[in-house]
């Protein structure tokens, strides 16, 4: 059986102060889960968050990352850093980090490279936009991005990287994918997988979902056979509703 993976990315929101409040309401409420826990605060709030979730189930997560150690790249936090301030996690490639800051299928790439070789779990975004969705070209886009962003990375190295799946036209505008869309979407991911490492090392696979995951919907996504977890943005700004969450998670752990 799989492992659960439930990830909160809490985008660019909150102080220092407010991110502790969040984190400790997290670890308050999830403390009997046994399904796999990140948090995914600002930059800003990393040794804040870290300093509240060690010894506890959930991990810290970066919410981006650069592939180089050190050197003139202003604005960059590197993977030693990142370490450094008690991560454990990072997350590469999300649609708005693509949209936004035009970073390709080579750098996201890249990202995960070096996360990797630092020791960091991977969780690594690919998703298609409602244009491209409706003009028959999921499958097209996923396969690109899911064989470009795992290009050199080996099959032993599998085990600490997962791939979330956001359909981009589900992110932050309240429409969620399908329980079946989700799975059918997931299954896909899991078959270019399986051709490029082998059937048994897509079969332990980890492959979440993203797009506007709440708690009302958490329970029929997780039920899908091919959806390992999720990948959440605007519910996990509430501890209530992150720990909602997890717990209809918890349901398949």
């Amino acid at each position: 059986m799989r492992r659960t993976l439930i990830a909160g990315n809490w985008k660019m929101n909150g102080t220092r102060s407010e991110a502790a409040q969040l984190a400790q309401g997290v670890v308050g409420g999830v403390a009997d889960a046994t399904v796999d826990i990140v948090v995914c605060p600002p930059f800003t709030a990393l040794d804040t968050v870290s300093s509240i979730v060690s010894g506890t189930n959930v991990s810290l997560g970066a919410q981006d990352i650069f592939w180089e150690s050190s050197g003139a790249y202003t604005g960059e936090i590197s993977p030693g850093m990142l370490v450094d301030a008690g991560c454990s996690y990072a997350i590469v490639g999300h649609s708005e980090r693509r949209q936004y800051m035009s970073e390709t299928d080579d750098m996201v790439n890249r990202k995960a490279r070096a996360a990797l070789a630092a020791g960091l779990k991977v969780m690594m975004c690919v998703g298609e936009t409602l244009d491209e969705r409706e003009a028959g070209k999921m499958e097209e886009i996923v396969k690109r991005e899911v064989v470009n962003g795992l290009a050199e990375i080996s099959a032993g190295q599998l085990d600490s990287l997962a791939i979330a799946y956001e359909p981009i036209w589900a992110i932050g505008t309240g429409k969620t994918a399908t329980p079946q869309q989700a799975n059918e979407a997931h299954e896909f991911i899991r078959s270019v997988v399986a051709d490029l490492y082998g059937k048994e090392t897509a079969r332990t696979f980890i492959i979440q979902y993203g797009g506007s995951v709440k708690p009302d919907n958490t329970a029929d996504l997780m039920a899908e056979s091919h959806v390992d977890g999720a990948l959440v943005g605007g519910a996990s700004l509430k501890p209530d509703s992150f720990v909602q969450i997890v717990k209809a998670a918890n349901t398949r752990a």
